[in-house]
This record gives C-alpha cells, sequence and structure tokens, in this order.
C-alpha cells in the first residue's frame, strides 16, 4: 500500500513544481510589459505636473509682470500653484530648476524693484495682456537644493532630474533631464542650456 501512495504523492509534487514553473515563468513574461506600461503612466504624469508649473509661472507673470519667482513656496503661498508636485521620475522626487538666465543680474534687480513698487501703488498686473512670453534664450538648470543659494533666483520652469531614457519623444527629445517645461518655451528651438556650477566657469 505504501508503494502507490508513494507514487501518488511524489507524482503531486510534480505537478506543484510545473505550476509554480509556469508561475514564474509567466510572471518574468509579464513583468517587462507591465515595466513598461508604468513608465508609459509616470511619463503622462511627468507631462502633466510639468506644465503645472509652467501655468503657475505663467500666472504669476500675470499678477506681477517683469517679475519671476524665486521660490517654489512663492508659487504655493500666493496661490498660483495648487500644490507642490514631485518629480515621478526622482526616487526623492526634486526636480532640476530652470531659472531665467538671459538678464544681468542688475536689470534683474531694477525690475524686481519696480514690480515692488507697483504692488505698492496697487498698480501691478493692471495690464497684464502686455505681458507676452518671450522664449529665452539661455536657461540656468541648478538642482532645486540648490535654489537658497543663487542670488536672485528667476524660476521659470522645471524638469526631470532623472536621466533614465524616455520610452515616447517629447520635444525631440528621449531622456527626461531633457524634457523642457518652462514659461516661453518655443518647441522647436532648444535655448543654450547652462548648469549650475558651469555658470561660474564662465564668468
Amino acid at each position: 500500500m505504501e508503494g502507490p501512495a508513494r507514487s501518488e504523492n511524489g507524482f503531486m509534487l510534480l505537478i506543484v513544481m510545473f505550476a509554480i514553473f509556469l508561475l514564474t515563468l509567466g510572471l518574468m513574461l509579464a513583468m517587462p510589459v507591465w515595466q513598461t506600461q508604468i513608465q508609459r503612466e509616470l511619463e503622462v504624469e511627468l507631462i502633466f505636473r510639468g506644465e503645472q508649473y509652467v501655468e503657475a509661472v505663467r500666472v504669476f507673470q500675470t499678477k506681477n509682470p517683469g517679475n519671476f519667482p524665486s521660490s517654489f513656496d512663492e508659487l504655493l503661498e500666493e496661490k498660483f500653484i495648487r500644490r507642490l508636485y514631485p518629480d515621478p521620475m526622482a526616487e526623492e522626487g526634486e526636480w532640476n530648476v530652470i531659472l531665467l538666465y538671459d538678464r544681468t543680474p542688475a536689470q534683474s534687480q531694477r525690475g524686481a524693484r519696480s514690480t515692488r513698487a507697483a504692488r505698492r501703488r496697487g498698480t501691478a498686473g493692471a495690464q497684464p495682456q502686455q505681458q507676452q512670453a518671450q522664449a529665452p534664450q539661455r536657461i540656468l538648470i541648478a538642482p532645486q537644493s540648490a535654489l537658497d543659494a543663487i542670488e536672485n533666483a528667476r524660476i521659470i520652469g522645471v524638469v526631470s532630474s532623472s536621466d533614465q531614457q524616455s520610452i515616447r519623444i517629447h520635444n525631440e527629445q528621449t531622456s527626461y533631464d531633457k524634457w523642457l517645461f518652462f514659461y516661453g518655451q518655443d518647441p522647436e528651438k532648444m535655448p543654450e542650456i547652462v548648469y549650475y556650477g558651469q555658470e561660474k566657469k564662465d564668468e
């Protein structure tokens, strides 16, 4: 009686092992498809979040002509953006920030002083229709953590800090750290990019 029982138990063990093998194989085959789908969804989210920051800067410019936000908190506190969206492609969620870099500090300071004076007079943003976005020729890209160290920071947008290759092509770019989202952007013309730390070498 023991012989047939052992044989049956051995047969059942083989069936279980074969089922586990098939399940493992199926998961291995499905994993790349699943990962690709997740990445595609994150790409859609990246575009949405990037555009939220662009819109926030646009509204800020409408309310404060000639001036730019110096921090993300400024956009949030003045309700130009609903919440501070993290970078969906970066593990820590920190963006690289796109800053205006085609005006001299003296010009920027004069613009900031005139804007503050207009705010005191209550005339800031009185004629927003006359403010039109111009595509900057040079931009500065800096880590979000470096914003406090940048004098007279003028935020115009964001870009992912991830250099991972993308599935889709966005504005002819195939890595997330080249998917630029900034106010005044011309999708057909890439501006000259200066990276944080590099600008000191150029001086």
